[in-house]
């Protein structure tokens, strides 16, 4: 059992200080867990892990690597756990909408420059990608989305289905698709995931699909 005596919390925006503090228990010698929502390898704590290791010079080892000497440096040992990102929890509440390729953008301007961000989302939408927004909307970042949706919409029918997912597989779990058209009017927030659907993406349903191609290839029909 572990007590709350155990668990070391920081706000958001304290992420460098979380990681500081887990990598400054670990190397004293406890067990120490950073602790993501979805999978801590996409917009997760991970990255930030690996890059104030690399800061600190710390020789990392993994469970699945062969001993290695770690020449005079402090060393850290590190595993990765995979969870179930919202782009993957999200679309199986939505159906397939991500059944063929697609690009993942975060919306959040905080650590990226909203230049970059809406080069890339012109990008994928030229580029016919069912797009998957993360951080798509806050209260203090309400203008964001839809600006992409205005981007994408230069691209793509304004009946475009688009997918909604609002706290996947939690207890204020939400679903909906709605057309492209309607995203800026749509309740969005932190916790939401946002699939914009490609040319092909279709609504059956209560579903959201992007066909793979099978029916270009083989013969599909009910016999």
């Amino acid at each position: 059992m572990i007590g709350t005596e155990n668990i070391i919390s920081t706000p958001m925006q304290k992420e460098v200080q979380r990681v500081e503090t887990a990598i400054d228990t670990a190397l004293s010698g406890r067990s120490c867990a950073i602790v993501s929502s979805g999978d801590p390898g996409i917009y997760a704590m991970a990255g930030l892990v690996f890059e104030i290791s690399r800061k600190r010079n710390l020789f990392l080892m993994s469970p699945f690597s062969a001993p290695q000497d770690p020449g005079g440096k402090e060393a850290l040992g590190i595993e990765i756990v995979p969870g179930i990102p919202a782009l993957s929890s999200g679309a199986s509440l939505l159906g397939a909408p991500i059944a063929h390729d697609f690009a993942v953008i975060s919306l959040s301007d905080l650590l990226t420059p909203w230049e970059l961000i809406e080069r890339r989302i012109e990008a994928a939408a030229q580029a016919d990608f069912v797009i998957v927004f993360y951080n798509p909307k806050s209260k203090k970042r309400a203008w964001q989305l839809e600006r992409a949706q205005k981007i994408i919409l230069r691209y793509r029918d304004k009946k475009t289905p688009v997918g909604i997912v609002t706290g996947a597989m939690r207890s204020n779990q939400k679903v909906r698709v709605v057309a492209l058209e309607e995203l800026h009017i749509s309740p969005v927030d932190m916790q939401t995931t946002v699939f914009i659907g490609s040319s092909t993406s279709a609504r059956y349903l209560d579903f959201m699909v992007t066909p793979r191609g099978y029916a270009q290839k083989y013969d599909i029909r009910h016999t």
